[in-house]
């Protein structure tokens, strides 16, 4: 049983998966510093409120606490635009860089007969034999 349980965590992907969360909790302090300390400051600039939390109404004596779900809202935005702008940006322009490095050289080219895949050197197609130029 013990022998079982030593399989189990050492599989690839159990320790694949650990990793991930704690790179994914190192990850959100650093989403969460940026939303806090550089986007929020900004929107507090520009609306002159940084907190809504003290927005409610009543209604029937019950109060209704909507500010707290502005805030929530607006927290859940600023996240997702500094996942957007500092990750998914960056990583597809790199992305985009690496491809363009990887596209190589053809190897391969097609028969102008029977338009099969011949390699670039071949000067007679091995499915047709035609003679290729």
């Amino acid at each position: 049983m013990l022998k079982e349980f030593k399989q189990f965590l050492l599989r690839g992907n159990v320790i694949d998966l650990a990793v991930g969360v704690v790179v994914g909790a190192a990850f959100t302090s650093v989403v969460n510093a940026i939303v806090t300390d550089l986007l929020t400051p900004f929107i507090a600039a520009i609306a002159k409120v940084p907190d809504f939390s003290g927005l409610t109404f009543t209604l029937n004596g019950s109060h209704f606490m909507y500010g707290n779900l502005i805030n929530a809202l607006v927290s859940f935005l600023l996240v997702a635009v500094a996942i957007f702008f500092f990750v998914i940006k960056p990583v597809n322009i790199i992305e985009k860089i690496s491809q363009k490095k990887s596209a190589a050289e053809p190897t391969t080219k097609k028969c102008p007969e029977c338009l099969s895949e011949i390699p670039i050197e071949a000067k007679r197609c091995s499915h047709c034999t035609q003679i290729v130029a």
